[in-house]
């Protein structure tokens, strides 16, 4: 029969065997929170579950416990891991067409007389002469030789101290000049005529007060983003799309540029409906990248106008009758084929805003 001591010795090696397979548990736990998975003991298979021992008490299945307090104490820490390492994943997922694209421009010089001693910025030789020595770029200040600026590579960065207002200014030249995506005008406009305007009758059709319509020009040239057109301001929605349409007609190349313009029209003299949209997506691409992303959003803007069309009466045909001549202009055409083109001008509109989804 064994002796009082040897029974003592035999349960302090049960005890202490009990305590490491319990620290051995917990340590677990922490190092699962750490990791982000689930942090509740229960989930966290025990080393003693791997072994075989004499105790039926570790055999049985015991109920769920609850947290434990370190997992208590590591769950603020597991969150913000997470938190920072979605952050981390969005950034370096983020969609190239989110970001502001880098426009290429080519340099606006005119002919100028430099007081005093100048030297050329390109090829750094100096500029002789009294008067018109040479030309300077009159959105970004660069000064070079006549024949330096024919050889000056397309790299223009216009300067806010030379590009001094937002309409009737070059739309590449205005978004670079501002570092943005689209004219901070057209971005502006759209978005107060979605907030309080979409369901109005005849928007865009509609014309408001010309005088109130300069004093949004002359807003935006003096202000810039911080032009206040809220209702505070202009209580009229019919104010604000009259502003956004001046600044498409005073664009001095059209949205739809000259260059693409005939493309454009020969397209809308397509009559089959396919052909006419895959001969659209290729006339799309004849456009500057300011130009396709400005067009892009608006025309998914008035796709949304459109689905207003029971309150406001605006289908995409009336919308195409507005914005046709506002959007092209015919390049040194006669009157006679300019009026011609009206229709087609609208028919490409019309096409842009109905199948908006699939040409952008």
């Amino acid at each position: 029969m064994p002796s009082r001591e040897s029974y003592a010795v035999k349960r302090g090696k049960k005890q202490q065997h009990r305590r490491n397979e319990k620290k051995t548990s917990q340590e677990g736990s922490l190092f699962t929170a750490a990791l982000g998975l689930n942090a509740s003991v229960g989930s966290v298979p025990s080393l003693a579950s791997s072994r075989s021992g004499p105790d039926p008490v570790k055999r049985t299945t015991a109920p769920s416990k609850p947290t434990s307090p370190a997992s208590t104490f590591w769950q603020p820490i597991r969150s913000f891991a997470l938190s920072q390492l979605t952050s981390l994943v969005r950034r370096a997922t983020l969609r190239e067409s989110d970001m502001v694209p880098k426009y290429e421009k080519v340099h606006n010089f005119k002919v100028h007389t430099f007081r005093g001693p100048h030297w050329c910025e390109y090829c750094a030789n100096f500029m002789w002469g009294l008067i018109a020595q040479g030309v300077k770029c009159a959105d970004c200040g660069l000064n070079v030789h006549k024949q330096c600026s024919k050889v000056v590579p397309n790299d223009c960065q216009p300067d806010l101290r030379h590009v001094k207002k937002v309409y009737s200014c070059d739309l590449t030249t205005l978004v670079k000049a501002h570092n943005t995506k689209r004219p901070m005008v057209v971005d502006m406009c759209i978005q107060e005529i979605e907030a309080r305007g979409l369901q109005s009758e005849g928007l865009y059709r509609i014309s408001g007060f010309s005088e109130l319509i300069e004093d949004v020009k002359l807003a935006f040239d003096r202000d810039g983003e911080k032009a206040d057109i809220s209702s505070n301001g202009y209580e009229d929605i019919n104010i604000i799309t009259g502003a956004l349409k001046l600044y498409f007609r005073e664009l001095p190349i059209p949205l739809i540029t000259y260059d693409a313009y005939p493309r454009f029209i020969e397209t809308a003299k397509i009559t089959d409906p396919e052909k006419r949209l895959e001969s659209l997506h290729e006339a799309l691409k004849l456009l500057p990248p300011a130009h396709i992303e400005t067009l892009r959003y608006l025309m998914a803007h008035l796709k949304r106008v459109t689905d207003y069309e029971k309150e406001n009466l605006m289908s995409s045909e009336n919308l195409g009758i507005v914005f046709g001549p506002t959007l092209m202009r015919a390049p040194e055409l006669d009157a006679m084929t300019a009026l011609n083109d009206i229709r087609y001008q609208r028919l490409v509109v019309e096409t842009l805003i109905t199948n908006e989804d699939v040409l952008f």
